[in-house]
């Protein structure tokens, strides 16, 4: 598919966790893109599952392995499946002030600027991120719109666009081009879809070989996101995937139990032009392990040890403090 570009999904939803941190080497410079990975506190009445503390370890090692490699860290937006925080949190971020410090130390960290086009929790979170893991930075430096040089590598940086549909509460977040000679790579985060049709003309300009995007939330449609909203991004990816070679869909697409069917008219589309839409599992060449969306299940048919049972029992803040016993 590339030749000049590298790239290695580390943690998605199809291996096991609410993540989009890949890892991307040229012959110029090596990238981890987004190194945040977390679990979700609640889903269908439930906690997150051993099975999931097994994914979320082994994806954080798997970042851990990637950040020892890389001397350039992004951050799209200031979510925590984005960005790693410097506090003790082993029950759904798998975080602490160490894997925080190991991961940006000594780094170029090209970031979100959390003064302009920002809600309120992320200019807080990017404020405490600028005095905790940025702090460890070897240069801490805001991406917005610019482009970054590396030999023959360029990195080049969107203007802020909507963390879904337009005027989200949500915020605004970077995408960001991996172009080496002649081959372009795009990563979009939290784009969902895109649900903004000017997102959607941003990425299809670019025209890259390898498109990494973050799905719409369709679990969340009629609920807390509009169905039209919802809808659009579905189409609007439908109209992307025809332009690019081959899609990677990841992220909130794959919440939702019945995705793939729901998806359909997508893969249809990319079949058309003889494109190829995947997840970060497939291509890997591994089979997507999907979790989130089945908990209920999961405690059903591999009910945790007594050991697992009493440490959930703990009150949140001692499970944070605690790493659970998988």
């Amino acid at each position: 598919m590339l030749d000049k570009i590298k790239v290695v999904p580390l943690a998605a939803e199809s291996l096991g966790v609410r993540s989009m941190c890949t890892y991307i080497e040229t012959s110029d410079v090596k990238i981890l893109l987004d190194a945040g990975v977390s679990l979700a506190p609640n889903r269908h009445g439930f906690p997150p599952h051993p099975k999931e503390y097994e994914a979320l370890q082994k994806c954080r090692e798997k970042i851990s392995r990637a950040a020892d490699e890389a001397e350039v860290v992004t951050l799209s937006h200031y979510h925590f499946d984005h960005h790693t925080p410097s506090y003790v949190d082993w029950c759904y971020n798998w975080s602490s002030p160490d894997v925080a410090r190991h991961i940006y130390e000594g780094k170029l960290v090209l970031v979100k600027n959390f003064r302009s086009k920002v809600n309120f929790s992320q200019r807080r979170r990017g404020w405490l991120f600028k005095k905790t893991g940025g702090s460890h930075a070897g240069k801490l430096e805001v991406a917005d719109g610019k482009m970054f040089d590396f030999g023959d590598t360029k990195l080049k940086f969107s203007t802020p666009v909507f963390h879904g549909s337009e005027n989200s509460a949500l915020g605004w977040l970077l995408m960001v081009t991996i172009e080496c000679c002649g081959e372009k790579v795009l990563f979009a985060s939290d784009v969902q879809g895109p649900m903004c049709k000017s997102t959607l003309e941003t990425i299809i300009a670019e025209n890259p070989q390898l498109a990494i995007i973050g799905g719409p939330p369709i679990y969340l449609a009629g609920f807390r996101v509009k169905e039209e909203h919802v809808q659009q991004g579905m189409a609007n990816l439908e109209s992307l995937v025809k332009n690019v070679q081959t899609t990677i869909v990841e992220h909130h697409l794959l919440r939702e139990e019945k995705w793939r069917e729901l998806s359909q008219p997508i893969f249809d589309a990319a079949s058309e032009k003889s494109h190829r839409v995947v997840t970060a599992a497939e291509l890997l060449g591994e089979e997507n392990n999907l979790l989130e969306f089945r908990r209920e299940h999961l405690f059903e048919v591999e009910p945790p040890g007594p050991e697992f049972e009493r440490w959930m029992k703990l009150l949140r803040p001692k499970r944070k403090l605690t790493k659970p016993p998988i």
